[in-house]
């Protein structure tokens, strides 16, 4: 497990600025690890520190949350609190959240397992495609036979590996889930859902589909992880991983703030308040693998809060989220880093969907820095959207060069200051304008 200064270290790759909430956030993550190295007496006592982000949109709010969570394969999931709706009300309720992260815990670990046992189920795939195109040999066949049918077949077998056979038709037969169970509803309906389908059987009924072979390796190969894998263990340990490691992270929570100046807000908005108390505080959900209790479970609020308070939230909630970090708004030099130093910035996106095509594209600096000056003055003066602003502002630049990227086949496309003044020059002049292209 990393120190936080380690994880902070690996957040920088991904995510400009915003040092406090990586700091807070790493350390509570760090803090888990400690956790689980108490002796019992004391372990169950100590609980997370959920965290509270305020900062605008497109900060890194969710970014750090969601990058944590895939750098160390944590279950995570985010929600939106404007979604939910209290007892009583048409809408999703608020334990729905755990379900949903139970059901992310199985899918992580699912797919780990998956990559482990990966050579195994390929050999089951390849095994029931090459049975329909070479069928074995009957029983008491001549050794020169069964030497020839051995070459065949990796002849064969080489060929399916390489995707030659690809756009060959086979005939193969499937299990029929027609009836697969719904994991936003109730466990109690889905438990009924499933009891129903193995009642009469058709989980287990097969049917012949005549299918590609590339179409056929992806039906096999779900086939393959059900007979390889242990799903018992898998929905053990992925419980096991959501109930220690699991990230809720709750977007929009100043949504369902209700300010004190305003009493002809919507009523539901405090009950929602009120329903997610018991889950933050700890409680025990039940979920189609069984109880999840969400006492150890890390949740990560965020909310712009332009309009409402931390404050306006109702004090049983407030107090479930001790620590409170500030996000900083993404100047002109911080949206010139975003577009320069992550791992997988925008721009470096942008090239590589271009050269699927061919195509060399190539930023020039002062472009770059046209890009972010721009973005930067658009948040200003119209509404900060943060760093998604970029995204508005590349496609504007580049969506002539996308649309006719055949005619640039094997070419070097420059992208420089003038291109980027042409494009963009009046439409940032006038604020009227930018606001509905930009």
């Amino acid at each position: 497990m990393l120190t936080p200064r380690q994880i902070v270290e690996k957040l920088d790759e991904y995510v400009i600025g915003q040092n406090d909430a990586k700091r807070v956030i790493a350390v509570a993550l760090r803090n888990r690890y400690r956790r689980m190295k108490l002796d019992d007496d004391i372990k169950d006592e100590v609980i997370p520190k959920n965290i509270l982000m305020i900062g605008s949109t497109g900060v890194g709010k969710t970014e750090i949350a969601r990058r944590l969570s895939k750098l160390f394969g944590l279950p995570f999931i985010k929600v939106e609190a404007s979604k939910y709706t209290e007892v009583g009300f048409v809408g999703r309720d608020v334990e729905s959240m755990v379900r949903d992260l139970a059901n992310a815990a199985v899918n992580l670990v699912k797919n780990e397992e998956i990559e482990k046992n990966s050579d195994k189920i390929d050999e089951y795939v390849q095994k029931e495609i090459l049975e329909k195109l070479l069928p074995p040999l009957p029983k008491g066949a001549s050794e020169e036979k069964i030497s020839d049918y051995q070459k065949s077949y990796e002849r064969m077998k080489e060929k399916l590996i390489n995707g030659s056979l690809d756009d060959l038709n086979i005939e193969i037969e499937v299990k029929e889930n027609s009836l697969d169970t719904n994991p936003n509803l109730p466990p109690e309906m889905q438990n009924m859902q499933e009891s129903f389908v193995k009642i009469i059987g058709v989980a287990s009924r097969k049917v012949k589909k005549n299918l590609k072979v590339k179409d056929a390796k992806v039906i096999l190969r779900n086939e393959a992880s059900e007979k390889v894998l242990d799903m018992e263990a898998i929905k053990t340990e992925a419980m096991r991983r959501a109930k220690e490691e699991g990230i809720i992270f709750i977007d929009e929570i100043d949504k369902v703030a209700v300010l004190s100046s305003n009493s002809r807000q919507d009523p539901s908005k405090e009950g929602v308040q009120r329903d997610l108390l018991p889950i933050v505080e700890g409680s025990s959900v039940s979920t189609k693998y069984g109880v999840l209790n969400t006492d150890h479970i890390l949740f990560i609020a965020a909310g712009a809060f332009h309009v409402s308070k931390p404050s306006d939230l109702i004090p049983e909630l407030q107090g479930r989220f001790p620590l409170r970090v500030e996000l900083d708004s993404l100047d002109e030099d911080a949206l010139y880093e975003i577009l320069t130093k992550p791992k997988n910035s925008l721009l470096k996106q942008y090239i590589a969907l271009l050269k699927t095509e061919d195509v060399e594209l190539k930023f020039d600096d002062n472009a770059i820095k046209k890009i972010a000056k721009i973005s930067a003055k658009t948040n200003e003066t119209i509404e900060d959207i943060g760093a998604r602003r970029l995204h508005t502002v590349i496609e504007k630049v580049l969506e002539d060069i996308s649309f006719e990227a055949d005619n640039f086949i094997g070419q070097v496309v420059a992208v420089d200051e003038k291109l980027v003044e042409e494009k963009l020059g009046e439409i940032s002049k006038n604020e009227d304008l930018a606001r509905y292209i930009l």
